[in-house]
């Protein structure tokens, strides 16, 4: 099992930044594929960006690309997500989440229902 643990989100104003973490514990492994979603009051899920197991690829929304930027620390069992240029759309709750999928396909890294393991999420909220 594994455990994973958002943190950094917070209250940032328009055209800010904010860097957020996901710590994992347990039987942790780098043979994960690593995700970030968010979901905003009554919208759906939505992917955000995701990392392959050694950081050598990466995926994103592509209405997020160039603004937010994931990466990695396997020897600390952590996963990051840059933030820059936010805006009011980005308020939302953002999830952190791993599957052991041993394909780095768009269509799979960008569903969530592909990934088994979530954390409880933090609340990122970017004011005008």
């Amino acid at each position: 099992q594994v455990q994973l643990v958002e943190s950094g989100g917070g209250l940032v104003q328009a055209g800010g930044s904010l860097r957020l973490s996901c710590a994992a514990s347990g039987r942790t492994s780098s043979n994960y594929i690593m995700g970030w979603f968010r979901q905003a009051p009554g919208k759906e899920r939505e992917f955000v960006a995701a990392i392959s197991w050694r950081g050598a690829m990466t995926d994103y929304a592509d209405s997020l690309k160039g603004r937010f930027t994931i990466s990695r620390d396997n020897a600390k069992n952590t996963v990051s997500l840059q933030m820059n240029s936010l805006n009011p759309e980005d308020t939302a709750v953002y999830y952190c989440a791993a599957t052991s999928s041993p394909k780095f396909y768009g269509t799979v890294v960008q569903s969530g229902h592909k990934y088994d393991y979530w954390g409880q999420g933090t609340q990122v909220t970017v004011s005008s």
